[in-house]
């Protein structure tokens, strides 16, 4: 029995942690000349005799939250929605995560005084362990592969009776997300359609969650070889993918979630791929231009409008995705965690 998010979730999630996440700064960006391309007519036929205008392009900076990525929104949701409840055991939290999602976990259990247990494989940067440590987290190294950390983490819970959390595939997590969408919305409400990467779908299912109860067009991207919920689109259901991409750090699930592909089947979604070469160009276009240092992961969104042209459909999209005549879109730059010194500088 899968919960399928509903928009109710996501406003019980933004009163929750109202007051304890940043809020998200959004800032219009001229888009660089040459690199961004609009559509003839945008997917929306607007029947009307105006002139082409270019479209209205805003980034939202949400690199900048604590932990340097959206996850802290679903961790806080999570731990406070169980404290909330009376079911936040003596144990504390446990997560498998040397991620994103591992640093916000730590990070709201510290804000909420409660324990957290970190899995990691032996293999996990000295400076992600250090980073965890830093929260307060207790951090166990176990196995080689992601795979038999997660395993430890699971037995961890049943010995302890720790709660366990998930990534991604979460309500709690997912709604914590998409408190996102409705700051951008509350900042921009006339906005057409806002741009997402997708790993295992926790952004992408509550930002498009609320963003169709607003009328608001959601396109999810993907790099070309981590397609978790491209594939899942094509099958009909969740299906494993091989994960091989630059952004594989932040957005390399083997899977989507159920809930993120029946938010991916509604109306007015795109699902967009992109190749490894854009998203290292889209990252090298924010650093040089507006010296914003963000992860491949958030890179990934914008890709999908610097990119070629490459055809695209609803929901099965390969390619790019197109902005109409005047259209207002948004870009989420989800996360900053990455090496700083990757990006080129140019001499001057």
């Amino acid at each position: 029995m899968h919960h399928q998010l509903t928009y109710g979730d996501i406003k019980t999630a933004t009163d929750r942690i109202s007051g304890r996440v940043r809020p998200v700064t959004l800032t219009p960006t001229p888009p660089a000349p040459g690199t961004i391309r609009t559509a003839h007519r945008g997917p929306r036929d607007r029947r009307d005799d105006r002139p082409e205008q270019p479209y209205e392009l805003w980034l939202a900076l949400e690199f900048m939250q604590h932990t340097g990525s959206f996850k802290a929104r679903g961790a806080q949701n999570f731990i406070q929605a169980h404290r909330d409840a009376g079911t936040l055991p003596d144990a504390g939290v446990t997560i498998a995560s040397g991620g994103n999602a591992g640093l916000a976990c730590a990070w709201a259990a510290q804000q909420q005084g409660v324990r957290a247990t970190v899995f990691l494989p032996t293999t996990a940067p000295a400076v992600k362990v250090g980073k965890l440590r830093g929260y307060g987290a207790d951090v166990r190294l176990v196995g080689a592969e992601y795979a038999e950390a997660l395993a430890a983490c699971e037995e961890f819970a049943v010995t302890t009776g720790a709660l366990a959390s998930h990534a991604y595939d979460h309500p709690l997590i997912a709604a914590g997300a998409g408190t996102l969408l409705e700051e951008i919305h509350r900042q921009i409400p006339d906005l057409d359609t806002v741009v997402v990467a997708v790993g295992g779908g926790g952004l992408f299912a509550g930002v498009a969650t609320a963003a169709r109860h607003h009328g608001i067009r959601t396109v999810a991207v993907e790099p070309e070889n981590c397609r978790a919920l491209n594939a899942a689109i094509e099958a009909g259901r969740p299906v494993d993918v091989t994960v091989d991409s630059i952004a594989a750090d932040s957005l390399g699930a083997r899977r989507t979630s159920a809930m993120a592909l029946h938010a991916a089947q509604q109306d007015d979604v795109y699902s967009v791929l992109v190749p490894d070469s854009e998203i290292v160009r889209a990252r090298q276009a924010l650093w040089d231009d507006r010296r914003i240092a963000v992860e491949y992961g958030a890179a990934t969104a914008l890709a999908a409008l610097t990119c070629p042209d490459l055809p695209a459909q609803p929901a099965s999209a390969r390619g790019s995705y197109r902005p109409g005549s005047g259209e207002k879109v948004c870009v989420v730059l989800c996360g900053a965690n990455t090496d700083p010194t990757t990006l080129i500088s140019p001499e001057n």
